[in-house]
Order: structure tokens, then C-alpha cells, then sequence
């Protein structure tokens, strides 16, 4: 597995979401991509109860994650999406001391105020996940805190978080393999 962190802004918009994304940036197989960007997705939106509700996302500023894995098994791939989740909520509680955010679910909270948006869906050849956290609450529908409240650096968190989700990918790997069946 194969992380990059893009240095260019990118608007989000669902269409990234998509098999072979990280290809665009040298990447195959197992990938995980960072990038900043607003978002707006409305046409492209994959999560049914939230376009039935029409509860699009909206944003001036994120910090995204796309992760591709070259299997089709939705539900690991939502087992993988809440351990990223994780990830993201340790590293920013790592360097903070005041605000301590939460995760619910497949997202993350702040007091009462959302941080991020998250979905796991599949594809034809893979499994992608998309974590989107707000940078500013600039542009938002809902009630949001951004990595600035919280005084985190999103390129910081993103390769950190990053690091540590490819080293738990090859742990998770290295344990499944290490073992002998039985009967």
C-alpha cells in the first residue's frame, strides 16, 4: 500500500471516488491520497438516505482522504473506514489539549459540532473510502468545527495519518498471514 499527499487544491465532488483515482498520481494497487479542497456533492453523491433527504456536502475547505483497496468486500471496507476514522481522531487528539474530538459512527465530533464527513462504498475492481475533514466551518450546512478551531496543521495530520494507516494495513496483513488454519 502507497500513500501521497497531493500539493495542489482539488474540489471534491464525488467524482474522485472512483477506482484507479490514485493512478492519476503515480499510484496502483492499495493507495491512500490526501488532498485540500472545498467540496460540493450533489451529483455524484453515493450514500442513498442522504440523497433522499437531499443532505448534500458542502464545504469551502477540507482535508480529504480517498482510499482504494483491490478487493470487493463492502463490509471490510466499512471496518477499514471506521479504523481510518480512528486513526484521524488520535492523531488530532495526540496534539491537542484542550478539544478532544469524538468519533460516532464513521465520524468525528467536537463539541457537538461536526468534523467530518465519511463513506465506504464499492466498485467494479475495488473498495473506496472517502473522509473528508473541514478545515473551516466556512460554507457548511450544519453545525461544524474545523482542524483550524483545533489548531491542527492538515498537512501534518494528513501524512501522519497516512503513515499510521498503511503501517496498520501491513500489520493487519503480517497477523493474517502468521497464523495456521485450523479445523
Amino acid at each position: 500500500m502507497k500513500g501521497k499527499f497531493i500539493n495542489y487544491i482539488i474540489l471534491y465532488t464525488g467524482e474522485q471516488l472512483r477506482s484507479g483515482f490514485g493512478r492519476r498520481f503515480g499510484l496502483s494497487g492499495d493507495s491512500i491520497v490526501a488532498f485540500i479542497g472545498g467540496a460540493r456533492v450533489v451529483e455524484h453523491m453515493v450514500d442513498k438516505e442522504d440523497i433522499a433527504k437531499r443532505d448534500y456536502i458542502y464545504a469551502d475547505k477540507m482535508l480529504h482522504f480517498i482510499v482504494e483497496h483491490m478487493d470487493k468486500d463492502l463490509e471490510k471496507a466499512v471496518i477499514r473506514q471506521r479504523l481510518l476514522i480512528s486513526l484521524i481522531g488520535q492523531s488530532i487528539n495526540k496534539g491537542s489539549k484542550t478539544l478532544k474530538v469524538l468519533r460516532h459512527g464513521d465520524d468525528l465530533f467536537c463539541r457537538d459540532r461536526k468534523l467530518s464527513v465519511s463513506i465506504a462504498t464499492r466498485s467494479p475492481k475495488s473498495t473506496l473510502i472517502h473522509v473528508g475533514l473541514n478545515i473551516t466551518q466556512k460554507g457548511t450546512p450544519v453545525r461544524t468545527i474545523g482542524l483550524r478551531d483545533l489548531r491542527v496543521d492538515p498537512k501534518k495530520l494528513a501524512k501522519a495519518v497516512m503513515r499510521e494507516y498503511i503501517n496498520e494495513v501491513y500489520d493487519m496483513k503480517h497477523a493474517a498471514g502468521k497464523v495456521k488454519r485450523v479445523r
